[in-house]
């Protein structure tokens, strides 16, 4: 890329981040907090962690904050912050058997072990607008709170632990065996080893799991959607807290230290395995936070890029894994805002002297 330098543009530079502090910060409503935004705003936080591959609930609502509300350039900030913390160690393999579960559906089955939760979500309402949120306030805030718990039943039972709907299937032998993701290898890390394809399927899950939501959603679309062949059925969707467990510096023994919200899918798509036998196969999705959209969007990519022969840019390992990544778009997309002086001068030039040309031969040809 050919850049010209500008003189005196730093001056320019620091006034267009102040406009943009100001624009921010301007008119007559109280500042918006970052505990507000972590709160209320939660949804948002959740994606702009797992974009930003960051578990940091407070830094993710500050960087909202920061970016004015900019998905993408907040989980640029919580990416950039996340790259210069050092790595003090890794955790140990989570069980999701063992989530605390807050929302747990499955469309594959009526009737599921455990029954279905359906949790905190907005799926069963009609998409209209809330008028009364005009005037909240505290008051209707509290009056709503006491309404919520004291519907709440007395003495609920709560399982520990719920079965995975996906056992049915598989104590059955209607599923595929279960993918062994290392191979007996360390799990492959994204962030220090370059990606070479085809790539190991946790090298897949990982750039999965940090891509941009809507991306993901597009090309799993596009699959559902007939350009592919893959038109799953959710099998289940958890949403909930899974243990986040190292290993203890002086023991060595498995130390819980906290949790960590996580939104998972397993989907079922049909195929024929390899002793010829029809089964389901099962595409894996996983997620910071909740994130519903991205974690069967994922999944469905997770099972599209295992085809054994490609037939559309869903199934296509590289361009799906390359075309994921919000922060890279939008870094490359981004930088077109920058000077491109002398290559577009270089392309005028070029322009001006092929159109003389194409005029010569004109008027040689009329002549």
């Amino acid at each position: 890329m050919g850049y010209v330098a500008v003189k005196g543009g730093i001056e320019a530079i620091e006034n267009a981040c102040r406009l943009f502090a100001w624009e921010r910060s301007k008119g007559a409503s109280e500042p918006l907090a970052v505990e507000q935004i972590r709160e209320q705003l939660y949804l948002a936080v959740d994606r702009v962690m797992g974009e930003g591959s960051l578990y940091a609930p407070d830094l993710a609502a500050l960087a909202l904050k920061q970016a004015a509300g900019d998905s993408f350039e907040a989980s640029f900030m919580l990416r950039a912050y996340r790259a210069t913390q050092p790595r003090i160690g890794y955790s140990l393999p989570g069980n999701t058997r063992e989530m605390r579960i807050k929302r747990r559906i499955s469309s594959a089955f009526k009737d599921i072990p455990g029954g279905q939760m359906l949790g905190a979500t907005s799926d069963y309402t009609l998409r209209l607008l809330d008028f009364d949120l005009l005037k909240d306030d505290t008051a209707r805030r509290e009056a709503f709170r006491e309404t919520v718990f004291n519907a709440l039943p007395i003495n609920a039972e709560i399982p520990d632990t719920l079965p995975k709907v996906i056992d049915i299937l598989r104590h059955e032998g209607l599923l595929e065996n279960a993918v062994d993701l290392a191979s007996n290898d360390e799990p492959f890390d994204i962030t220090r080893q370059s990606v070479t394809f085809p790539a190991p399927r946790s090298a897949a899950l990982q750039s999965l799991a940090r891509g941009e939501t809507g991306g993901l959603l597009t090309l799993a679309y596009s699959s559902m959607r007939g350009y592919g062949n893959i038109h799953p059925t959710l099998g289940e969707l958890r949403v909930g807290y899974v243990p986040l467990q190292i290993s203890h510096p002086v023991t060595g023994e498995p130390y819980t230290v906290g949790e960590v919200k996580v939104t998972e899918a397993e989907v079922l798509a049909r195929f024929d395995g390899s002793d010829g036998m029809p089964r389901f196969s099962l595409g894996y999705g996983l997620c910071f936070g909740q994130n519903e959209l991205k974690a069967i969007s994922m999944a469905v990519l997770d099972r599209t890029t295992r085809a054994e022969k490609p037939s559309c840019p869903a199934e296509d390992q590289e361009y799906v894994l390359y075309h994921t990544d919000g922060i890279e778009a939008m870094g490359f997309s981004n930088h077109w805002k920058l000077p491109h002086y002398v290559d577009f001068l270089s392309d005028l030039d070029r322009l001006r002297k092929a159109q003389s040309i194409a005029q010569q031969e004109e008027c040689h040809a009329d002549a």
